[in-house]
């Protein structure tokens, strides 16, 4: 007698929940900005707020596992920086240019930063349909990014520049990490980079901000950076890995494509952005590309 089928909406809720989570980011960070602070001491109190949850995932996930080697240090430290240090910094400064809306669009072109990558540093082939879904992809960019230069002026270009760097680097990350996740696991993996990329986001701040700085912020950003840790940093996380192990890497992927429509909404209702239809036009060609990417690989 085989045993039944295990429910996939446990994980498809995981995985809904956790794309919806992680677009709240851009929101909070918006909020954030209208109270005068600054990205080095945003995603400072950001990830001064994640970092005793992430050691907790450290410790967790580490139970019972051998100890890491000099070359896993190297790679834990190199792989925090880049996948969610840099990424997030960069991320963090462009926001002060760009729309909560463009913003997660250009993080969106993920999948195929990575495409690129592999062929880039690695030489694997690209098939003909795959370089059609990157230029659909790339083509909804453009043409939201257009509006954006129109309605916000040109320091939207310096905005993309950043948030376009940020993708680049988690790319980098991804493209890395596939052997240290065989190595270490998924959750521990992610435990310690996220706590290399406080200890580097607090540290950055030690050296071009005066502690005092830290001190005068209005009470709006403390209470926002905590929301930002728990809610859209670490709780993410935690369903997303979780939704991987029910669903796998393909499925919650493609779960994730709500992540961006539900940025756009919460930009418009909580921020007040424009919901134009070249913006619908633009997510629509984003999402279609990214999504026959998917499918083809």
């Amino acid at each position: 007698m085989t045993a039944a089928p295990k429910p996939l909406w446990p994980g498809l809720l995981l995985a809904t929940l956790g794309a919806i989570a992680f677009s709240g980011k851009a929101i909070i960070v918006k909020l954030a900005y209208r109270h005068g602070v600054d990205a080095v001491t945003l995603i400072m109190y950001r990830m001064l707020f994640a970092l005793p949850l992430f050691l907790l995932l450290s410790w967790w996930a580490s139970r019972g596992q051998p100890a890491l080697t000099r070359r896993d240090w190297i790679a834990v430290l190199g792989l925090g920086f880049s996948g969610y240090y840099l990424a997030s910094f960069l991320d963090f400064a462009g926001l002060a240019y760009v729309t909560a809306s463009f913003e997660r669009l250009i993080l969106y072109l993920n999948p195929t930063l990575v495409l690129f990558l592999g062929w880039l540093l690695f030489k694997r082939r690209v098939a003909g349909r795959q370089l059609l879904a990157l230029a659909v992809s790339y083509a909804g960019v453009i043409l939201v990014f257009g509006q954006e230069l129109h309605l916000q002026g040109r320091d939207v270009l310096l905005g993309a520049a950043l948030v376009f760097g940020s993708a680049v680097s988690y790319a980098l990350y991804l493209v890395y990490s596939g052997e240290e996740v065989k190595r270490l696991g998924a959750m521990r993996l992610t435990g310690l980079a996220t706590t290399v990329a406080s200890l580097f986001c607090i540290a950055q701040f030690l050296l071009l901000r005066p502690v005092s700085a830290a001190l005068t912020v209005a009470p709006e950003v403390i209470w926002l950076s905590l929301l930002n840790a728990s809610l859209c940093t670490f709780a993410p996380v935690l369903m997303v890995m979780m939704a991987i192990e029910r669903l796998g890497a393909t499925i919650a992927a493609q779960t994730g494509m709500i992540g961006p429509m539900s940025t756009i909404l919460m930009g418009v209702w909580i921020l007040g952005e424009p919901f134009t239809p070249v913006v619908l036009a633009g997510t629509v060609l984003v999402l279609g590309g990214v999504w026959l990417l998917t499918r083809w690989r």
